[in-house]
């Protein structure tokens, strides 16, 4: 049974960071399309960040672009989301999502309906 398990996430104050790991058993993460995701409570699940499965093509939600950096390492087979300038907003359970290698476009690799596979979250709080 494939399964993502994302790590990384805890209480952090307001400009601290954190880095959040996404890796996988039965599935090997180089051969996908990697993103996060978020959700708030009462709020829709909302596009983080996502790193293609070739050519490691990034692509950035605009509420964390120039903070937030998504990157892979192949080796150990997990994908990394690191999270600095963290501000309140930023508050929500972080989802890791795999969909297996194709061409996508960007609005394509936004939605979440693109992802076949999810991971269960980790949670992040950022205090004021």
């Amino acid at each position: 049974q494939v399964q993502l398990v994302e790590s990384g996430g805890g209480l952090v104050q307001a400009g601290g960071s954190l880095r959040l790991s996404c890796s996988a058993s039965r599935l090997p993460l180089s051969n996908y399309t990697i993103g996060w995701f978020r959700q708030a409570p009462g709020q829709e699940r909302e596009f983080v960040a996502v790193i293609s499965w070739i050519g490691a093509y990034t692509y950035y939600g605009d509420s964390v672009k120039g903070r937030f950096t998504i990157s892979r390492d192949n080796g150990k087979n997990t994908v990394y989301l690191q999270m600095n300038s963290l501000k309140p907003e930023d508050t929500a359970v972080y989802y890791c999502a795999a969909v297996f290698g194709t061409f996508l476009t960007r609005q394509a690799m936004g939605a979440p309906g693109t992802y076949r596979y999810w991971g269960q979250g980790t949670q992040v709080a950022v205090s004021s």
